[in-house]
């Protein structure tokens, strides 16, 4: 069946943006490069924002006129405030994607009180002053997407990672009160679940607990940051316009 998509991503038909800008949080690298990639391939215009200054400039260079990077601490309020401005500087802003996240695993008992308070200040508290920040510029401007990253880990319990569940079960939280009550401005609000996806934030693990993490995908394997990506787009575009509230899993499974 035909449709207004009929080519792939190296032969794409009608675009899904027309120049709407769309923020990506934690852009420079993983997940949020390739939802940035995927936004400007899709006829959006991106700014980037993450701490990686180097990998974040380099990736809007790469990605030509229509990406931008800036360096964004999203714990810091004052940080989101210059980076919407940018942002309306640049065009309507229309769609924002809090993707940035830390993840340092860890049990219950073994979990040092700052490093709790860590990940609650990037996970959670950054979600939330994106969230508020772009706000304004959405409402007026008639509406917007915002798509906020929780994992598979804030839809059941993820043994030995007890603060990064905690956050991500806070975004998924987060994502449902607010779509109630920005829905009447015309701003959609979801949250996405990524599995095992084969980024950076995953390096660290060995190639045995690769495998036994494996062993519990019912798909069998890792995915790809770009398949993430794709879910991410489509909520931010019209395809997904009478989506809201909603928690999508892109886990191969493993949540079930």
């Amino acid at each position: 069946m035909q449709t207004d998509r009929e080519t792939d991503m190296r032969g794409r038909g009608t675009p899904l943006f027309d120049g709407e800008v769309i923020v990506v949080t934690g852009g420079a690298r993983g997940m949020g490069a390739a939802e940035a990639r995927l936004a400007v391939a899709e006829g959006a215009t991106v700014v980037i924002g993450d701490i990686l200054d180097e990998a974040g400039e380099a990736l809007a260079d790469e990605l030509g006129p229509r990406c931008r990077y800036r360096h964004l601490d999203v714990s810091v309020e004052a940080d989101w405030a210059a980076a919407v401005e940018f942002a309306s500087s640049l065009g309507q802003v229309s769609g924002l994607v809090n993707n940035a996240a830390i993840y340092v695993p860890q049990p219950l008992m073994d979990t040092p009180v700052e490093m709790f308070e860590r990940h609650l200040r990037v996970n959670q508290l950054g979600c939330f002053l994106g969230m508020r920040a772009v706000v304004p510029a959405m409402k007026a401007g008639g509406g917007g997407s915002i798509v906020n990253l929780s994992s598979s880990a804030g839809l059941r319990g993820s043994p030995g990672s007890f603060a990064y569940s905690a956050t991500k079960w806070a975004v998924r939280g987060m994502t449902k009160s607010a779509a109630m009550d920005l829905g009447p401005h015309g701003i959609r609000v979801n949250s996405l679940h990524p599995g095992p996806i084969d980024t950076p934030m995953i390096a660290f693990r060995t190639e045995e607990q690769m495998r036994q993490r494996l062993a519990k995908v019912p798909l069998g394997r890792m995915g790809g940051p770009e398949e993430v990506a794709e879910m991410v787009v489509f909520l931010l575009s019209r395809r997904g316009a009478y989506i809201t509230g909603a928690e999508i899993a892109v886990d191969g499974g493993v949540s079930l």
